[in-house]
């Protein structure tokens, strides 16, 4: 179990440091648009390779099927909550949907952490440095734009710290459940963490980083794929 959340937390703990890097310096906008590019690059690659590949090779297509639109469905009914919550404050929730993205795909990765321990089959190094790559970016951008929105920093890194430590918690839930999940199962885990980053990085990730970082933007996707698939293929 320790070996499980020694391995989670370190996953984890780029969300808390992209969240210190926001709050302690400002980021202008195009500095935050490049580096939600970059994350977003390491995500697509991550899906898939990491995540929708694995989960079928594991867990078969219709596991993975199902899983893809309970993130989907999972991720979209956070929004909309996160909305409706922001109205009646009467103020804006900028950069909360990429905080829910972060835990609603940092789960189920991070619970791929933990079953391939269980398996004996160690750690996934790809997908860890895929992860603590793409959260870094993350969470800067979205720390960034709560602090634009008028959050304090007490706010933004409680906020950030509940994230990682419901994450790494995680990786210790996977470990438990490991010896009693079916392949299924570990498949819809990955296609559940893939359906909530495909709609996070369209409805929210993507569109922030050309708002800021305009041309840029394609450019710093392109390099994060390719830095996150070279680690993909690097660690096999």
């Amino acid at each position: 179990m320790l070996e499980a959340l020694l391995w989670g937390g370190i996953a984890a703990a780029s969300l808390l440091l992209g969240a210190v890097l926001a709050v302690v310096r400002p980021w202008s906008d195009t500095a935050i648009g490049l580096v939600l590019a970059f994350g977003a690059g390491a995500l697509i690659a991550g899906v898939a390779f990491e995540l929708a590949e694995a989960g079928i090779e594991t867990g078969g297509p219709i596991g993975v099927g199902v899983g893809l639109a309970l993130g989907a469905a999972a991720y979209v009914a956070a929004d909309r909550a996160v909305e409706r919550w922001s109205g009646r404050r009467g103020g804006g929730a900028a950069g909360a949907p990429l905080a829910i993205g972060a835990l609603l795909d940092g789960i189920p990765e991070q619970a791929v952490l933990g079953i391939g321990l269980a398996a004996g089959g160690g750690v996934s190094l790809a997908l860890l440095v895929a992860v603590f790559v793409s959260n870094l970016p993350e969470a800067i951008g979205a720390s960034a734009d709560m602090r634009r929105d008028g959050r304090s920093r007490r706010f933004v890194l409680l906020l950030w710290t509940g994230v990682a430590i419901v994450c790494a918690l995680a990786a210790v839930g996977g470990r438990l459940v490991a010896d009693v999940a079916p392949p299924e199962l570990v498949g819809g885990i990955d296609g559940f963490a893939a359906g909530a980053l495909l709609v996070m990085l369209i409805d929210a990730m993507i569109p922030e980083a050309r708002a800021k970082a305009k041309d840029g933007a394609g450019l710093a996707t392109v390099v994060g794929f390719a830095v996150a698939a070279a680690l993909s293929l690097l660690t096999e």
